[in-house]
């Protein structure tokens, strides 16, 4: 019987969701600061040859007009102010080596071109996918002598948009072949597996009803090229995890924990799904 009604209750949900209309891209292009382009539709990588989506779209594309306005000036964006933390944390001598970030990597400008873009990535020297973020705490615990950052609170977010920054407009291009095809398998499983009383997947709002109205607001694809995000309904900036997190809850399920191997290898799945869009974070989505 609680099956019966958990399997009515999803039909329910997702039925609200497509008895709406879709929204159409309106083909508007991304330029930031009248000069940085971002690509915000690509043709779809060709792992995802059998999800019926042909061309990728950047979570930009399903957003107002008001909101997009303000990813496309840096003056306007509210996220800058996570950077400029990053920036000063960058230059910041801590922990019991008497390092900083700029003490090994000089300029964050020219040593981090390019590194957003290629993570979650295998590190072979610890045998195992990493994320931006526990590259980051690596460095600091075993570079620096310094505390880890919590993983997904401002410190961490901070840092992680002053990296991105310096791919913006660079193609996403995660690996997912080699060492890393069994973590990027977990977490395409993942990716489809229902979740919680809703018995809803990612699959299920992001590949399935991507475009529908749900609780008046546009699904997307689910890219995660722009994170970390700032949302204007948090206030504040929202790291990879815990907008993983947030869904999961969403179908009223228990959640894995920010950093997790699993979430760490649907983020590898995930990031994998936008390869060829543009480094787009810090980004402002509703």
């Amino acid at each position: 019987m609680r099956k019966v009604l958990q399997r009515t209750v999803a039909a329910m949900a997702l039925g609200s969701i497509a008895s709406i209309a879709m929204a159409q891209d309106d083909g508007a292009d991304l330029v930031i600061n009248g000069e940085i382009e971002i690509t915000v539709r690509a043709p779809a990588p060709a792992h995802m040859g059998d999800t019926g989506i042909d061309t990728i779209l950047s979570g930009w594309v399903f957003r107002s007009d008001e909101t997009r306005q303000l990813e496309m000036d840096d003056f306007d964006n509210p996220a800058f102010l996570a950077v400029d933390q990053g920036i000063e944390a960058w230059n910041t001598v801590e922990g019991t080596e008497g390092k900083s970030c700029a003490t090994c990597h000089g300029d964050v400008e020219e040593s981090m071109a390019g590194v957003r873009a290629v993570y979650p990535r295998w590190n072979e020297e610890a045998g195992e996918v990493r994320t931006l973020a526990g590259q980051i705490n690596d460095c600091r615990t075993n570079q620096m002598g310094a505390d880890a950052y919590a993983y997904d609170k401002s410190d961490m977010t901070a840092m992680e948009a002053l990296i991105s920054v310096q791919s913006r407009g660079m193609p996403v291009n995660v690996a997912i072949d080699g060492p890393a095809a069994d973590a990027w398998a977990q977490g395409q499983e993942l990716y489809y597996t229902r979740f919680g009383q809703l018995e809803l997947s990612c699959a299920n709002c992001h590949e399935e009803n991507y475009g529908n109205y749900i609780r008046a607001d546009h699904l997307s694809q689910g890219q995660i090229n722009g994170f970390p995000t700032y949302r204007l309904k948090n206030a504040g900036l929202v790291q990879t995890h815990n907008r993983f997190r947030g869904c999961i809850r969403d179908t009223r399920a228990e959640t894995f924990a920010v950093g997790s191997p699993e979430f760490v290898a649907l983020e590898l799945y995930v990031a994998s799904r936008g390869n060829g869009l543009s480094v787009e974070g810090p980004s402002v989505r509703p």
